[in-house]
C-alpha cells in the first residue's frame, strides 16, 4: 500500500471496464464508448485517435500503430501490425550517393506511408461493435472545438517544435511559437479528414483529396511517394512472441517491432539475483544498464522487416542470453556493446482498455520523433511520421532502407500472461527506451512484488549512447556509485518514458495504473 503521507496516486479499481492512457480526455472518451455498448476495441480506437489531438507532438493520423488484443471470453493473444512501408521508389543507395550515412530525420526520405488509419479501420471492421462514425465523433468534435494544452504536452512542445517546417509550422504553432499550458489547440483540417474516414473508411484517407494533399506536400520537398504507395497500404495480423520471467510470460509483437529486445533483456537478467538487490540501488541499475547495452546491440543487428529478419530464434534462445550475461562485469561498466545511435524519443502514446467481457486491448500509436518529420500537408494538416529514420543505410543489412520495406520500429505494446491467462495489458512509452521499460516493469512486479502503480511510479535509468540517464528520483549516492563503476551519469532534462497498465485480477476486479510522468489517468466504471 502506498504511503498516504507522500504525494502520489492510487490505483483505480472497477469491474465493468477500464482505460488507462496518457490524457484524461482520451480516457474519458474510452469509458464513454464502453458505457454506450462499445467493446474494448471500439474504446481503444476512439481514445487513440483523440490522443492525436490532445498530444499532437506525440502522435497523429500520419503515424503508425501496433496492437495486441484478446477476444471476448478468450485468453489467446492476437497481434496486428499497423506500421507503414517505405515508398516503392525509396533507395538507400540514392541517399548514400547524396552523402548521407543515416536517413535524414526531417526529410521526405524519412516518411514511410502512415499505417495507423488502415489499422484502425481493419480493427474496427473485424473486432469492433459501434462503427467508425461513432468512434471518430469525439476526435472530430475536439479537433474542431479545440483542446487546452496539458502540462506535459506544453513541456514537450518547444523542443519538439524545432522539427516543424513549412505547413507544419502553420498547423502546429502560433505564428511559429509553441503553444503553452491552457492554450487551445485546434485542427479543423484533421477534423475533415476524420469525417471522410468515418463516411468512406480507409479510402477517405488513402485515396482522393486527402491522399493527393499528402502526396503533394511530400513530392514538393523531393519525396518519391506516389498514389499507388498510399492505396497499397495494408496492415497485417501476426503471431505474437513471448518469454517467461519468474512465472509470467511477457508477450510482445514480432519484428519489425523490437519487442524481442525486452524478452532478451529479461533472459539476461535471469542470470543475476535481482530480487536480492536494492530496487533503487546502484547494483540493480548497473546490471540493467549492461543488459540493455547487450540486448540493444543484438536488436541493431537482427530486428528488421519480418521478411528480412532471419535470426529471431537466435535472439530469443536461452543460450544466447547466457553467453551475453557472462560478458557483464558486476564491478565495471562496459563502454558500449556497439555504437548505439538512437535518442530517447518521447513521441509516442499508449492506451489500454479492458471491457466487461474481458476483451483486452494494448495499443500504441506514434509519429516517432517530436512532431515526426515536421512535414505536414497543406490543406488538411496531416503531420507525417519519420519512421523511415528507423532504417539504416548499411549495404546488405537486414534493416537497410528499400522500397516496400517496413523499418525497425521502437513502439511495442505489451501484455502479461500468467498460467495461460491474459493478466495485464501494458505499455511503456519512450521510443528506444521501451524494451528496457518493459523489462523493468516486469522485474518490479516479479522481483520486488511492487503493486502495478508503484511499478510504474518507480524511478528509471537507461543506458543510451554512451551515457547512463538516471532520473532525479534516485539518490545522489546512487549516481555517485554508478559513476565509480564507470558509467557516464547524467540526469535527463525530462522524465524517461511513461507507462499505463490494467491488471485483470482473478477475482474479476480491474486494477488500473497510470504513470505520473504523463498527463493521463486510469478510469473505470
Amino acid at each position: 500500500m502506498r504511503d498516504f503521507h507522500q504525494p502520489g496516486r492510487s490505483a483505480v479499481y472497477a469491474t465493468n471496464g477500464m482505460c488507462a492512457t496518457s490524457h484524461p480526455l482520451a480516457a474519458k472518451t474510452a469509458i464513454d464508448i464502453l458505457e454506450r455498448g462499445g467493446n474494448a476495441m471500439d474504446a481503444a480506437i476512439a481514445g487513440a485517435v483523440l490522443l492525436g489531438i490532445c498530444e499532437p507532438q506525440m502522435t497523429g493520423i500520419g503515424g503508425d500503430c501496433f496492437a495486441l488484443f484478446t477476444k471476448p471470453g478468450s485468453d489467446e493473444i492476437h497481434a496486428l501490425n499497423g506500421s507503414g512501408r517505405a515508398p516503392a521508389a525509396a533507395s538507400a543507395a540514392a541517399l548514400r550517393d547524396q552523402g548521407h550515412d543515416t536517413v535524414p530525420l526531417n526529410s521526405p526520405a524519412a516518411v514511410t506511408i502512415p499505417g495507423a488509419i488502415d489499422a484502425f479501420c481493419r480493427l474496427s471492421d473485424d473486432h469492433g461493435k459501434l462503427g467508425l462514425d461513432t468512434l471518430l465523433a469525439p476526435a472530430i468534435r475536439y479537433a474542431e472545438d479545440g483542446v487546452p494544452v496539458a502540462p506535459r504536452v506544453a513541456f514537450d512542445w518547444p523542443d519538439a517544435a524545432k522539427a516543424l517546417q513549412g505547413h507544419g509550422l502553420t498547423h502546429f504553432s502560433i505564428a511559429g511559437a509553441p503553444l503553452s499550458v491552457g492554450q487551445m489547440f485546434r485542427a479543423p483540417g484533421q477534423a475533415e479528414v476524420l469525417r471522410r474516414i468515418a463516411a468512406q473508411g480507409r479510402d477517405g484517407f488513402y485515396k482522393g483529396d486527402v491522399a493527393e494533399d499528402m502526396i503533394a506536400a511530400l513530392t514538393a520537398l523531393g519525396g518519391v511517394h506516389t498514389a499507388d504507395d498510399f492505396a497499397a497500404t495494408a496492415c497485417d495480423y501476426t503471431t505474437p512472441i513471448s518469454g517467461d520471467y519468474k512465472g509470467v510470460d511477457l508477450v510482445e509483437h514480432p519484428p519489425n517491432g523490437h519487442g524481442a529486445t525486452a524478452i532478451l533483456m529479461l533472459n539476461i537478467l535471469k542470470h543475476f539475483d535481482i530480487a536480492r538487490m536494492d530496487p533503487f540501488g546502484s547494483q540493480r541499475a548497473h546490471i540493467e544498464a549492461e543488459a540493455t547495452k547487450l540486448a540493444y546491440d543484438a536488436r541493431n543487428r537482427i530486428i528488421a522487416d519480418p521478411d528480412h529478419t532471419t535470426r529471431l530464434a537466435h535472439m530469443l534462445a536461452p543460450e544466447t542470453a547466457a553467453k551475453l550475461a557472462a560478458l557483464i562485469d558486476p564491478s565495471n561498466a562496459m563502454p558500449a556493446a556497439a555504437p548505439l545511435t538512437e535518442e530517447v524519443h518521447r513521441e509516442t502514446v499508449y492506451i489500454t482498455v479492458v471491457d466487461r467481457d474481458r476483451m483486452a486491448v494494448s495499443l500504441i500509436y506514434s509519429i516517432f520523433h517530436g512532431f515526426g518529420s515536421g512535414i505536414a500537408s497543406e490543406k488538411f494538416g496531416v503531420l507525417f511520421q519519420n519512421r523511415g529514420a528507423g532504417f539504416n543505410l548499411t549495404p546488405g543489412h537486414p534493416n537497410e532502407l528499400a522500397g516496400g520495406k517496413r523499418p525497425m520500429h521502437t513502439i511495442i505494446p505489451g501484455m502479461l500472461r500468467e498460467d495461460g491467462r491474459a493478466s495485464m495489458p501494458f505499455g511503456v512509452m519512450g521510443g528506444a527506451y521501451q524494451p528496457t521499460g518493459h523489462a523493468r516493469v516486469v522485474s518490479n512486479l516479479r522481483d520486488f512484488g511492487m503493486a502495478p502503480q508503484a511499478a510504474l511510479d518507480a524511478p528509471r535509468s537507461y543506458a543510451e549512447a554512451g551515457q547512463l540517464r538516471v532520473e532525479s528520483g534516485y539518490a545522489d549516492t546512487v549516481r555517485a556509485e554508478l559513476a565509480e563503476l564507470g558509467h557516464d551519469v547524467i540526469v535527463p532534462k525530462g522524465p524517461i518514458g511513461g507507462a499505463q497498465a490494467i491488471v485483470i485480477r482473478p477475482d474479476g476486479v480491474l486494477e488500473g495504473a497510470s504513470d505520473p510522468r504523463k498527463d493521463g489517468c486510469a478510469l473505470g466504471y
